[in-house]
C-alpha cells in the first residue's frame, strides 16, 4: 500500500502536499466513462488554481485499458505507442497471406491444363461462365478451410515457441465466438482472393479450341504470373532489408557509451531503518570484502524520477528550462564510475557542499558558458554553486538524446542504495554477504535487489521483440515465396521439356540449359529488387525517424538483400533445371 511507501520514504512525506510534485501516477476510478473529458478539464483548472506559476497543466486522465497500446502523448493528446507496431505486423501478416494467395494463383493457372478439358466439356454441355467461376471459387474456399484447420494445429504446435519470443502466455480461446466469426471471414476473403483470378482465367477458355487442342495451356497467364512473382519477391526483399536495418539499430544503440559502469552494480530499495543506519551499513558492506563502494540517491541510475526547472544568470528569455534531477550524497560518482570532466565530487571536507551541485556535459552545453565551476544556479528555490561537470549519463531511453542533468547534495532524499560489488567469480557469495548486512539493520523487510545491467537491458525489450518478430515474419515470407517458386519452376521445366530435349540433341550443355531456365526467373528477381529497394528505404527511414539517436542505413544492405533473393531463386530454379537437363531427350521427343 502507499502508506508503506510513505512510511519508509521521508521525501514522500515531505513533498506529498506540494503542487509542484509530479513523482507519482494517480489511478482514478470514474463513475462512468463519459465523465473522462469533464474530469480532465476539472484537473487542469485545479492545477492552475493551486499552482499559478505553472507554465502548463498537461496532467490528464488516460484509460488504463488503452495504456499498453497508446502510451505516447504530445500536447496532452495520444500520439501513438505500441499500437503502431501492432498495425505494422498486422500489415506484414496480411502481405504474407497475400504471398500464399499468389502462390495459389500462379500454380492454379500454370497447371490449368489439368482443368482445361473439363472446362471445355462443361461449357459444351451448357454450363455458363458464371457457374464455372462459382465452382472454382468454391473449390478455393474449401481448400482455404482445410488450410485453416491445418493452421490451427500448426499454431498450437508453434505457440510455445512464439510465447518464448514475446515473453507472454498466449493461447487460443476456442469458446470465443468472435474468434470463429473472424476466422470465417478470413476463410471467405482468402478463398475468394486466391481463387478469383484462376476462376476467371479458366472459365474464359474457348471450349471449341480447347477440345481441338488449339489452346496453348499455361501460356495465356504468363504475364500475370510474372507480375505475381515480382510482387512476392519484392515483399520478401523489403522484409530482408528491414530486418537487417532493425538489427543494426539495436546494435548501434547497445554500443552507445552510457557514461557509467553498469557491471556489478547492485540496486537496493531503501527503508526508514536503512536510512537511519546508512553510514554504518556502508562501512560494514565495505568491510565484507565483497563491496567497493556504496552510495544512495533518490532514483536508480537506470531510471529518471525527477525533473526540475533551473535558472542561471544570462539565461535567454523563454519557457522554463527543465533538468533531470538526482538527489544524492558522497561517493555517487565513484560508485557509478562516472568520469569527471571539470571540478570535483561532493566531499565531507567541504561543508559548503550542502549548497553545491554537479552537472553533466549536456547541462553545461545548455548553459552555454566556459569554465562553469563556481557558477551559480537557482534551483529548488535557492542559489547553488556548480562544483563539477561530469560526463553524460544515460538514465532514460538509450534511443533519445541525453537529458541535461543536475546532481544535488541531499542525503535525506533517497529511495535507492547502490552497491558496487568487487569483480568476483563467486557472485552468489558476494550477494549473500550484502544480504546479511541489510538483514541485520532491516530485519522487518525482505532483502530485495536488482542489477543495473539487467535493468538497463530491459530498455531494449520492445525493439528486441520487434527484431525477433520481424526475423520470424521475414523467414516465413521467404519460405512461402520459395515454395511457390519451386512449384512454378517445376512447371516451367516441364513445359519446356521438348525444347530442352531438342537443345540437348543439338549439343547444348547442361550448364547452358540451366542458365536458360534461370534467365527468366533471375530477371524477375532483379525487377523485384528495383521495386523493393526504394520502398524499403522509405519504410526504414520512417521507422528510424522515431529514434533521434539512430543508425544510418548502410548502402550495402540493399545489394545484400537483392543478392540473397537472387541466390535463393537461382538455387531453387536450378534444382528443377538440373532435373530437366539430365533427363533423357528421347523420352520427351518420342511423340515428335
Amino acid at each position: 500500500p502507499f502508506s508503506f511507501y510513505e512510511e519508509t520514504q521521508g521525501w514522500v512525506r515531505e513533498s506529498k502536499d506540494s503542487w509542484e510534485n509530479n513523482s507519482f501516477r494517480i489511478f482514478v476510478e470514474l463513475n462512468n466513462n463519459d465523465a473522462l473529458e469533464a474530469t480532465n478539464q476539472d484537473i487542469a483548472g485545479i492545477i492552475k488554481e493551486n499552482n499559478k506559476d505553472a507554465s502548463s497543466a498537461e496532467l490528464f486522465l488516460h484509460e488504463a485499458s488503452n495504456w499498453r497500446l497508446y502510451s505516447n502523448f504530445e500536447n496532452g493528446k495520444v500520439s501513438g505507442g505500441m499500437i503502431e507496431y501492432v498495425q505494422m505486423f498486422s500489415a506484414i501478416a496480411i502481405f504474407i497471406l497475400l504471398i500464399a494467395c499468389i502462390n495459389f494463383m500462379n500454380l492454379a493457372t500454370a497447371r490449368s491444363e489439368k482443368r482445361a478439358r473439363e472446362v471445355g466439356i462443361r461449357k459444351s454441355v451448357g454450363s455458363g461462365r458464371k457457374e464455372l467461376i462459382l465452382q472454382f471459387i468454391g473449390e478455393s474456399v474449401f481448400i482455404t478451410f482445410i488450410a485453416f484447420m491445418l493452421a490451427l494445429v500448426l499454431t498450437e504446435i508453434a505457440l510455445p515457441f512464439y510465447n518464448s519470443i514475446v515473453d507472454k502466455t498466449l493461447f487460443i480461446d476456442y469458446s470465443n465466438g468472435r474468434l470463429w466469426l473472424i476466422a470465417l471471414a478470413m476463410i471467405l476473403v482468402t478463398g475468394i482472393v486466391a481463387g478469383s483470378y484462376p476462376a476467371f482465367y479458366l472459365s474464359g477458355f474457348n471450349p471449341v479450341k480447347v477440345l481441338k487442342g488449339k489452346v496453348q495451356i499455361g501460356k495465356g497467364g504468363s504475364t500475370p504470373r510474372k507480375v505475381l512473382v515480382v510482387t512476392q519477391f519484392a515483399f520478401s526483399i523489403l522484409l530482408i532489408i528491414s530486418t537487417v536495418v532493425i538489427y543494426k539499430q539495436i546494435q548501434f544503440v547497445k554500443a552507445r557509451d552510457i557514461g557509467y559502469n553498469k557491471e556489478n552494480l547492485m540496486l537496493v530499495w531503501t527503508t526508514s531503518d536503512i536510512e537511519t543506519s546508512f553510514n554504518t551499513i556502508r562501512e560494514e558492506l565495505v568491510r565484507t570484502g565483497a563491496v567497493q563502494a556504496v552510495c544512495k540517491s533518490n532514483s536508480p541510475i537506470t531510471r529518471i524520477f525527477s525533473n526540475n526547472s533551473v535558472e542561471w544568470a544570462g539565461r535567454p528569455e523563454g519557457p522554463p528550462v527543465s533538468f533531470t534531477t538526482i538527489a544524492t550524497e558522497y561517493d555517487y560518482v565513484k560508485t557509478m564510475g562516472i568520469q569527471l570532466l571539470e571540478g570535483r565530487d561532493f566531499s565531507p571536507e567541504f561543508k559548503s557542499d550542502t549548497a553545491a551541485v554537479l552537472i553533466n556535459r549536456e547541462a553545461a552545453n545548455r548553459i552555454g558558458k566556459e569554465n562553469l565551476v563556481g557558477e551559480k544556479l537557482n534551483f529548488w528555490g535557492s542559489e547553488r554553486t556548480i562544483i563539477g561537470v561530469m560526463e553524460n549519463v544515460i538514465m532514460g531511453s538509450p534511443y533519445q538524446p541525453v537529458d541535461p542533468l543536475i546532481m544535488v547534495f541531499s542525503p535525506d532524499w533517497s529511495s535507492t542504495i547502490t552497491v558496487r560489488l568487487e569483480a568476483t567469480n563467486d557472485l552468489p557469495g558476494a550477494i549473500a554477504k550484502v544480504e546479511s548486512v541489510f538483514k541485520k539493520y532491516n530485519p522487518a523487510y525482505p532483502f530485495s535487489y536488482r542489477f543495473a545491467d539487467t535493468e538497463f537491458d530491459t530498455k531494449f525489450a520492445n525493439i528486441n521483440l520487434i527484431s525477433r518478430l520481424g526475423s520470424s515474419f521475414s523467414a516465413l515470407a521467404i519460405l512461402i515465396t520459395c515454395l511457390g517458386l519451386f512449384g512454378l519452376a517445376a512447371f516451367t521445366a516441364e513445359q519446356r521439356t521438348k525444347e530442352i530435349g531438342i537443345r540437348k540433341v543439338m549439343g547444348a550443355s547442361v550448364k547452358s540449359l540451366v542458365l536458360l531456365i534461370n534467365k527468366d526467373f533471375s530477371r524477375l528477381v532483379v525487377v523485384s529488387f528495383l521495386i523493393a529497394a526504394p520502398l524499403a528505404w522509405f519504410f526504414i527511414d520512417w521507422f528510424l525517424e522515431r529514434y533521434p539517436y539512430r543508425t544510418n542505413i548502410p548502402w550495402w544492405v540493399l545489394p545484400l538483400a537483392g543478392g540473397v533473393a537472387l541466390i535463393l531463386a537461382i538455387s531453387i530454379v536450378s534444382i528443377q533445371a538440373l532435373k530437366a537437363a539430365f533427363s533423357n531427350p528421347s523420352k520427351s521427343l518420342r511423340s515428335e
